[in-house]
């Protein structure tokens, strides 16, 4: 019984369906139609819309993310380069001292430390003396004169290791320039 009763549920709403269609004029429905296409345009156009917007949304907040971490290890590698230049500093004293187990100990430690930080991205920036002075690169303390015109404009002494995390340079070498 219940079968028989959606069935003529539906019969009806079909007859209702086509009595009201037939009330309309064929302008009216094409109109109507017209209407009906163009708010599925913009609903379409809507969610291509929100779509491309919450693939953006990813994708900046995945670079943020990455940023984030990068950020992180430059602030902790920028802090530890201080501490290089000590290591560097006390190799340099130890140079003429006969090498006892101490100062073998001094320089395992530093190998380490140095492996471990260019595991992590952290690499010098490449400078020597009488390379063409780039201020990108390279951050002049002074300028000192020259006789050879063709040290002008070159290094003349590296003061202070220049060191890069990745590509990106987070302590400049500080150099002497000829002028």
């Amino acid at each position: 019984m219940a079968k028989s009763k959606t069935n003529k549920d539906k019969s009806k709403a079909k007859s209702d369906y086509t009595k009201n269609s037939k009330k309309l004029s064929k302008p009216d429905l094409i109109s109507s139609l017209e209407k009906i296409t163009d708010e599925l345009k913009a609903e379409k156009e809507k969610f291509l819309r929100l779509f491309a917007e919450f693939e953006n949304y990813k994708k900046r907040t995945s670079k943020e993310r990455i940023e984030l971490f990068k950020s992180a290890n430059r602030e902790l590698m920028s802090a530890l380069i201080p501490v290089i230049d000590d290591f560097e500093r006390a190799k340099n004293q130890t140079k003429g001292i006969d090498e006892s187990e101490d100062i073998k100990g001094l320089y395992l430690i530093f190998n380490k430390m140095n492996e471990i930080l260019k595991l992590n991205g952290l690499s010098e920036v490449e400078v020597s003396v009488n390379d063409t002075f780039d201020s990108e690169i390279h951050e002049a303390i002074t300028q000192i004169p020259v006789k050879n015109k063709k040290q002008k404009g070159k290094i003349i002494d590296i003061i202070e290791k220049g060191f890069k995390l990745g590509d990106k340079i987070i302590r400049f070498p500080k150099v002497v320039v000829g002028q």
